[in-house]
């Protein structure tokens, strides 16, 4: 349980971030802008975890000698790129220097916006669906669980940006980083050992 939530709160750091640049960024952000925003984030962190999974249960047969170190190499990667986009010092979330009127890249309030912006943050959670298929572990749990602690992460996200500001955005992907990194090398070592 304890791992699931670890898992769940290192996953919705990218969209925690989002959240956080579209309440700075976004003017008269309302809160059915902020339901539907979390809830679309924590609906695509819950499904893709699913999909992962049974794409990983198709293919477990043909993989399942090395399958500790494909899931280590998964969250490692996802972990590694979160630590260093934590590091780059520009938010372009704020502007799109094509539009007159200098609209933000994570208005959520555009659904053709929060769609891409849902799918692009939880690409992460379909690679750790497959980590969990070739462990053989059960999803329903662990995916709703991802989808929970996302939806309520972003929606202090979107308050926090509205009210505080990029202070903590960086930070956020930073830690989450480090969560996925570290629980992919708990994996490793349990199957190594």
């Amino acid at each position: 349980m304890f791992q699931t939530l670890l898992i769940a709160f290192g996953l919705s750091m990218d969209a925690f971030a989002v959240s956080v640049s579209s309440g700075i960024c976004t003017d008269q952000l309302k809160a059915r802008h902020i339901l539907r925003g979390s809830f679309s984030f924590g609906l695509f962190q819950f499904a893709m975890p699913v999909l992962g999974w049974f794409l990983g249960t198709y293919f477990r047969v043909y993989i399942q000698r090395f399958d500790h170190w494909i899931a280590f190499a998964l969250l490692a990667f996802i972990g590694i790129k979160m630590v260093i986009e934590s590091f780059e010092n520009e938010n372009p979330a704020c502007e799109d220097g094509e539009t007159p009127q200098k609209k933000s890249k994570t208005d959520v309030r555009d659904v053709k916006i929060l769609l891409t912006l849902s799918i692009a943050t939880s690409i992460d959670a379909l690679a750790v669906g497959l980590s969990y298929s070739l462990l053989g572990k059960a999803i329903l749990f662990p995916a709703l669980t991802i989808g929970a602690v996302t939806f309520g992460v972003c929606l202090a996200g979107f308050e926090f940006g509205k009210r505080i500001g990029y202070l903590i955005e960086k930070r956020a992907e930073l830690a989450g980083g480090i969560i996925l990194i570290a629980i992919g090398l708990k994996i490793l070592f349990e199957h190594l050992l």
